[in-house]
C-alpha cells in the first residue's frame, strides 16, 4: 500500500504566518492526485514536507499508516521529480538513472537490468551514453522520471515537471506520465499551476489557496460543482457579473431574468465562458476584442460593467458592433459577497 495521510498539517517559517494552515488530506493507494493553485498557495511546500526536505511545524504525515515526521528523507521510500530536472551534468543518462541504486549498494547486474528496463520503457535506450546537455527538454524530463522510477518507490512526488517544456511537448508528456502511472500502479502526488494538467491527469484535484484546501473532488465535479468563487474562477474560465436580486429577479444589462432561488440583495452571477451561447435567454453585447484561437474565437465585452468573455465557434459570423448571447439558467452559478456559493 502507498497511502499518504496529512493530519492537521501546519508549516510556518516565522511562527506567525502559516504557509500551510491546518491541512487534512488522505491520498489513496495508487491514486493520481493533483495539487493545484496559484503561486504561493503552498502546493510545493506540501511536497517538500511529505518528502522530508522540510520539517513540519505541527501535525502529522503518515505513509502506509506510519508517522514519518522524524523519518529521514532517504528512508521514506519516496521519489521526487523536480521542475528543473536536477540531473547531474557530468554524468551520462545511464549513470543519472543508476545513481540512486548505486548509492543503495545494489549489485551491478541488478542495476544494469533495472536501468535498461526503465530506459526502454521511456524510449531512452539509444541515449544512455549521452550527457544531459546533449538532450532536449523532453528527453531530460524522461531521464528525471527514469531516475525516480528505477527505485520502484512507494510514492512519486512531482513538482511542476512539465513547466519548462513547450506547449506541444507538454501535451505529449502529460499522456506519457498518465500511462506511466497506469503501468506502475503506485501513488502519484503531482503539483501544477496549469488547470489543463489538473483536469486531464488527476483522479482527484485538490484546490489550494493561501495554504488552505478550498475543495477536493474529481475533475468533473470540480468543474461542474465548484464550492466557491475562487474554485470556479481557477478551474475553467468563468465570467463573474455583479447583480442585484429582488423578488426573485435580476437584470443583466436591460434583460430581466427570473430565478427560483429565494435570494435578496447583492450577489455575483457566474457563467462559464463556453456556456454563453447555450440557452434561450438572449442578450446583446458589444464586442471589444476578438481573439482567434484556432477552432474557436474568444470575444471580450462588458456585462453590468463587468469584464466578460465568450467562447464561440471560429465559423460564427457576427456584426462587429453586436454579438447575440444565449444564456441558460441551468448554467448559472450564484455567489455571495464573501465568494461562497449559494
Amino acid at each position: 500500500m502507498s497511502k499518504v495521510i496529512l493530519k492537521n498539517l501546519v508549516k510556518s517559517y516565522d511562527g506567525k504566518n502559516n504557509i500551510i494552515d491546518n491541512i487534512n488530506l488522505e491520498i489513496r493507494d495508487k491514486e493520481f492526485i493533483i495539487l493545484v493553485g496559484s503561486s504561493g498557495c503552498g502546493k510545493s511546500t506540501i511536497l517538500r514536507l511529505i518528502s522530508g526536505l522540510e520539517d513540519i511545524t505541527s501535525g502529522d504525515i503518515l505513509i502506509d499508516d506510519k508517522i514519518v515526521n522524524n523519518v529521514h528523507p532517504k528512508d521514506r521510500d519516496i521519489a521526487f521529480v523536480f521542475q528543473s530536472y536536477a540531473l547531474y551534468p557530468h554524468m551520462s543518462v545511464y549513470d543519472n538513472i543508476a545513481f540512486g541504486l548505486k548509492m543503495r549498494k545494489y549489485d551491478k547486474e541488478v542495476i544494469n537490468t533495472k536501468v535498461i528496463e526503465v530506459a526502454k520503457a521511456l524510449g531512452l535506450e539509444n541515449l544512455l551514453d549521452r550527457k544531459p546537455k546533449q538532450l532536449s527538454g523532453g528527453q531530460r524530463q524522461r531521464v528525471a522520471l527514469g531516475r525516480a522510477i528505477v527505485r520502484n518507490p512507494k510514492v512519486f512526488l512531482m513538482d511542476e515537471p512539465l513547466s519548462n517544456l513547450d506547449a506541444n511537448l507538454r501535451v505529449k508528456m502529460r499522456s506519457e506520465i498518465k500511462k506511466l502511472h497506469n503501468k506502475l500502479k503506485t501513488t502519484f502526488i503531482y503539483v501544477t499551476h496549469d488547470q489543463t494538467e489538473a483536469l486531464t491527469m488527476g483522479d482527484r484535484i485538490v484546490i489550494l489557496d493561501k495554504g488552505q484546501i478550498q475543495q477536493i473532488d474529481t475533475p468533473e465535479n470540480i468543474y461542474n460543482n465548484p464550492k466557491n468563487k475562487f474554485v470556479a474562477g481557477f478551474i475553467g474560465q468563468m465570467n463573474f457579473i455583479d447583480i442585484i436580486i429582488k423578488d426573485k429577479k435580476f437584470c443583466i444589462e436591460n434583460k430581466t431574468i427570473e430565478i427560483d432561488k429565494n435570494l435578496t440583495g447583492n450577489y455575483i452571477l457566474g457563467i462559464r465562458q463556453e456556456k454563453m451561447t447555450e440557452g434561450d435567454i438572449e442578450i446583446k453585447v458589444t464586442p471589444e476584442i476578438v481573439e482567434m484561437t484556432g477552432s474557436d474565437k474568444i470575444v471580450y465585452f462588458k456585462l453590468n460593467n463587468c469584464e466578460c468573455s465568450a467562447k464561440i465557434s471560429s465559423n460564427t459570423i457576427f456584426n462587429e458592433k453586436t454579438l447575440n448571447l444565449y444564456l441558460s439558467k441551468s448554467n448559472m452559478y450564484f455567489f455571495d459577497n464573501f465568494g461562497e456559493r449559494v
